[in-house]
């Protein structure tokens, strides 16, 4: 695994905590600190960044990912109700399909908010390096 891996990795898990943006950031702060190296921490920027698509349909399932998989979870559950009561296994073909396009969704949402987050602490690190604040005690 890459150290850019590593570093999505977690941010991932810093998502599954209920917290703010800059919560997240100041606790991903001092893990990277200790994953990566300073000097190494822009190169790994660079290469986060490039992998993050900068279209449309991108920042879309990104900022509003489960609502974007809501359709996709119901058409699953539509299914598998029709296929149960109806006895109709056809339908249990949309169950599949429509369960697998919205966890798919949500995966995709999931590593997009994560590399977002990673650049957002690297910028952070990178920051406060060139500007250091003084320490109020």
């Amino acid at each position: 695994m890459s150290k850019a891996e590593q570093l999505i990795r977690m941010a991932e898990d810093e998502l599954t905590e209920y917290s703010t943006d800059a919560r997240k950031i100041e606790k991903l702060r001092r893990k990277f600190s200790f994953a990566v190296p300073y000097p190494e921490q822009k190169a790994i920027r660079d290469e986060v960044a490039a992998s993050l698509p900068n279209n449309f349909i991108a920042k879309l399932v990104e900022e509003n990912r489960q609502t974007i998989a809501l359709p996709f979870w119901g058409i699953g559950g539509l299914g598998l109700l029709l296929g149960i009561s109806g006895q109709q296994p056809l339908d249990l073909i949309a169950t599949g399909i429509g369960f697998y396009a919205a966890f798919q969704v949500q995966k995709w949402g999931w590593e997009l908010q994560a590399k977002r987050l990673v650049i957002q602490t690297l910028d952070a690190i990178d920051a406060s390096v060139k500007n250091p604040q003084p320490d109020a005690a």
